[in-house]
């Protein structure tokens, strides 16, 4: 799985770091902006790299055919049928849309994870980890709060 390069360096709240991609995103807003649209929670995980508990997110039990958007800008992210039951209390995903989705190294919390962000507004959506079923063997776990839902 390609890491992309390091740009600019954030401390975490654990006092580790992230390696921040250099890309300009196509979607650039200020801070008061993403505050104005987004609720607290999204505002928390997609701008500040939050994490929202296991568990509470209604996308995780969603079944319809359709497509996982960005809360942040509305790209598209995740088809439907590339979704599965992990067991973790997030919605998980074997494989993103082409394009969809970058990787950064991430640091904190005293160990080294592969996050998810946004191709497009640069949005934190979670980690992806190599246990995840065939074909990619890949777990996209995606914050619920990041995403939305088009049903088909």
């Amino acid at each position: 799985m390609a890491i992309l390069g390091a740009g600019g360096l954030f401390k975490s709240l654990t006092g580790g770091t992230n390696q921040a991609s250099a890309t300009q995103f196509p979607v650039q807003k200020a801070d008061a902006e993403w505050r104005q649209q987004l609720t607290p929670e999204q505002y928390h995980v997609l701008r500040e790299h939050g994490t929202e508990r296991a568990g509470t997110s209604p996308l995780n039990a969603e079944k319809r055919s359709g497509t996982f958007v960005c809360a942040g800008c509305g790209q598209d992210l995740f088809a439907a049928d590339t979704k599965y039951e992990s067991g973790t209390g997030w919605p998980s995903f074997w494989q993103p849309l082409d394009g969809a989705v970058e990787t950064t190294e991430d640091r904190s919390f005293f160990m080294t994870r592969t996050e998810v962000h946004c191709s497009n507004c640069g949005g934190h959506l979670g980690h992806v980890f190599e246990d995840g079923p065939k074909p990619t063997g890949l777990r996209y776990c995606m914050n619920g709060v990041a995403m939305g839902f088009k049903p088909a």
